[in-house]
């Protein structure tokens, strides 16, 4: 599998993720000095507690996908390591984030790290277990899956857009999507999710099986590699 990334963009934004951490504790910081000392200012204490309490979450969502390494697209392309030499994966390149092109069609990739037990039942994601640490992230608004399958399809409209501008529309094939928990210590229940799910160590073999059942056309593909590259 060839990989093409922006690197740029990652490099750039792990800059920011790790400037924003900092930043974080500074303000954080200040805030505390301020209650400690200069009561009678609260207002500016409470002010700068939720500036910096808004760029940790900024910081550790930049820093999940862009800072620490594996980041996202690495886990992604440990999973994918293996497909033949047809199948591509763009990094940051188009309007989605991961998406993957190759015999097997055209796939929009949405990871997640969440752990625990992911179930889709009755319209609704729900992650539970994974303990404290889990918990206590789902609390401050990390690891909640919301609803990935409206967000997924808001990112498939704006890949059928970008692609418009660039080939006809009767030629733009049918964009598929994936979503991919990369962490080891999960567990799907997700039988009837309107989207697959899968887990890093399932991509490969899904793949090459989707490649078999519904063959992109070496012409089609090879138009769809130029436009995009």
């Amino acid at each position: 599998m060839k990989t093409i990334k922006n690197e740029k963009l990652i490099k750039r934004n792990g800059t920011i993720a790790s400037g924003t951490t900092l930043a974080a504790l500074a303000v954080l910081g200040l805030g505390m000095y301020i209650s400690f000392t200069r009561t009678e200012l609260y207002v500016y204490s409470l002010a700068a507690l939720l500036l910096g309490f808004t760029l940790t979450q900024i910081g550790m969502y930049m820093g999940n996908k862009f800072g620490r390494s594996p980041r996202p697209d690495e886990k992604l392309d440990a999973g994918f390591k293996g497909l033949q030499n047809e199948f591509v994966m763009y990094h940051y390149m188009t309007p989605v984030s991961h998406l993957l092109v190759g015999p097997a069609g055209v796939w929009v990739i949405k990871p997640y790290h969440q752990r625990g037990q992911i179930t889709f039942q009755k319209n609704r994601w729900r992650v539970s277990g994974g303990g404290f640490l889990q918990s206590y992230m789902r609390i401050f608004g990390q690891e909640g899956l919301g609803r990935p399958d409206i967000e997924i399809e808001g990112e498939v409209q704006s890949l059928k857009k970008y692609l418009s501008r660039k080939m006809d529309e009767s030629e733009i094939p049918e964009i598929n999507a994936l979503m991919v928990f990369t962490n080891d210590n999960v567990e799907l229940d997700v039988e009837n999710a309107p989207v697959p799910a899968l887990k890093s160590k399932q991509l490969k073999e899904f793949m090459r099986q989707k490649a078999k059942e519904k063959r992109l056309s070496a012409e089609r593909l090879a138009q769809l590699k130029n436009v995009l590259e």
